[in-house]
């Protein structure tokens, strides 16, 4: 086995080069999952950092990121592999008088053969994390297509047998818990937890993310959030829109939170209405100022 990190406290200074700042559970989790090429499971709530944590890796390991994002009725065919059948039609056509034997072991070979993530990550020969996002939106059908890929890292495509990994990829699998995910799923993977970081750990992501931004500044505008996600929200503001609100607040050259400002920027970190109008009366706000 090959480790992509040194040490737990390895994987916390190279994600923190990144800008991800890493706690003891995240650092020794992603150790871990390089250690013992095991898929890491990273779940829970959209917009605490699952999805970033795959991008962070990806870039303090110097590898290549695969992503397959994950939806309602995403298929073998998207997900691993198809085959190129307009070329392989033209090559049937072109073919004349050739046995059909002969035919079809051309139409089915490596020239007609089209990677979707899933075969691509499998077949890499370079460092590779493979990111398969939001696999609770994906039908039950495709966690059966993942357990092989996750439990011997190979791909079996009738056509042309069994493709097995020259170089196990790094595997994130994240979830934003809508829907149980099979035990079977589970089993193979390491799992980590996420939620939102305390108000003291999201200044130091804002601190770390946004460079100019004021240390006082970072301070209220993650204890801004941290309030905003206490409330029944439709969608409360991730930890990326937070960030998003410090750079706002750069550009309009505002270096204090006050309450017109937080009014008149909420669209940045709410984005539906009923929610704006909750945290107007909710943290009383001046009202009309986020419309």
């Amino acid at each position: 086995m090959t480790s992509w990190f040194g040490s737990p406290e390895d994987a916390r200074e190279r994600l923190a080069r990144t800008g991800y700042l890493a706690g003891d559970a995240i650092a020794t989790s992603v150790y871990l999952a390089g250690a013992l090429e095991r898929p890491l499971l990273a779940e829970g709530p959209a917009g605490v950092g699952k999805t970033q944590l795959a991008k962070a890796v990806a870039a303090a390991a110097g590898a290549e990121l695969v992503r397959l994002q994950c939806y309602e009725g995403l298929d073998e065919a998207r997900a691993l592999y198809e085959w190129n059948y307009k070329k392989q039609l033209l090559r049937i056509q072109a073919a004349g008088d050739q046995g059909w034997a002969e035919t079809h072991d051309d139409i089915f070979s490596e020239e007609f053969l089209l990677e979707r993530p899933l075969l691509r990550a499998i077949r890499q020969t370079t460092p590779t994390v493979l990111l398969i996002d939001e696999t609770d939106k994906a039908d039950v059908e495709v966690e059966g297509l993942l357990l092989e890929i996750l439990s011997d890292y190979q791909v079996t495509i009738p056509e042309l047998g069994t493709i097995a990994a020259a170089r196990r990829p790094y595997v994130v699998l994240t979830s934003n818990a809508t829907r149980e995910l099979s035990e079977a799923l589970r089993r193979r993977c390491l799992y980590l937890h996420l939620d939102y970081p305390p108000p003291d750990r999201e200044r130091d992501i804002v601190l770390a993310q946004v460079p100019g931004i004021g240390a006082a500044l970072a301070e209220r505008l993650a204890r801004t959030a941290a309030a905003l996600r206490a409330l029944e929200l439709k969608k409360p503001p991730s930890i990326a829109e937070t960030v998003d609100w410090a750079r706002t607040l750069l550009a309009l050259g505002r270096t204090e939170l006050d309450e017109a400002t937080t009014a008149g920027t909420l669209g940045v970190v709410l984005k539906h209405a009923s929610d704006q109008e909750r945290a107007v009366k909710e943290l009383g706000l001046p009202a009309g100022g986020a419309g």
